[in-house]
């Protein structure tokens, strides 16, 4: 599968770095609407997205609400140690959007591995997945951990609307110290006791969910329709797999 032909998003206009400015992307960046509901999600020890619980809530409302940027976009959003503090706020902004981001895509993958898993019959297939899976948790426990140690509250006044609160509020569901997923209802409120898991893990619609949550993401910003249609088509194929015995 070649996605090479998608590769035509304008990146980062950067030329510190050389030949990053007129590199093509094939995902945005730089318009991103980070969902961060994951953050209490994993807090919440009443609730499971795969008993049908939503409105999860958000760790950082103004990401979610907004369009902003996870990369520097050009070379003016660099600037380090141009104000009274060690990093210049947009800089520092720019940052915390990333660790969130970061923890944003891990866990989607933490969930995505298993929920696919289910649907395998190769077992080649069923060892890429069980070998990937596990290091996409991985790489979500540290994203999450670092996004909850951003350096301070601030607003970006760069990009209007971007603020970072003090989630720190004795609210259990926000505090950034407890990045082990909390133990919680597993496939019915009273079958099993409340344990410690990944959620969701529901394989019912898992890849099309996948694509929907990057595309709202931002991630594909600026792609043509026939993009989203491949990414539909593939979607839809996946899901579409049955596991045969």
């Amino acid at each position: 599968m070649d996605l090479g032909g998608f590769r035509t998003l304008q990146g980062t206009q950067v030329t510190d770095i050389p030949g990053i400015a007129s590199r093509k992307r094939l995902t945005n960046l730089m318009t991103l609407s980070v969902d961060t509901s994951f953050w209490s999600r994993y807090r919440d020890d009443k609730r499971n997205p795969d008993l049908g619980d939503t409105n999860f809530k958000q760790a950082i409302p103004a990401l979610f609400a907004g369009k902003f940027t996870a990369i520097p976009r050009n070379n003016g959003e660099l600037m380090i140690g141009s104000t009274v503090t060690s990093v210049d706020t947009h800089a520092q902004a720019v940052a915390n959007t990333a660790g969130f981001h970061f923890a944003f895509i891990e866990q989607g993958g933490s969930s995505l591995y298993p929920s696919l898993a289910q649907r395998v019959t190769s077992l080649e297939v069923l060892r890429i997945l069980l070998s990937i899976g596990p290091t996409e948790t991985a790489h979500f426990q540290i994203w999450h951990d670092k996004a909850g140690n951003y350096v301070r509250p601030l607003t970006d006044l760069s990009q209007p609307g971007l603020v970072f609160p003090e989630i720190n509020v004795g609210d259990d569901l926000l505090q950034t110290n407890l990045v082990m997923p909390e133990p919680t209802f597993f496939l019915s409120n009273t079958r099993f006791p409340p344990c410690s898991i990944i959620r969701t893990t529901n394989t019912v619609g898992a890849a099309m969910g996948a694509g929907n949550a990057l595309t709202a993401d931002g991630l594909f910003d600026g792609q043509p329709p026939q993009f989203f249609e491949f990414l539909k088509d593939l979607a839809h194929e996946a899901d579409e797999a049955e596991r045969e015995i």
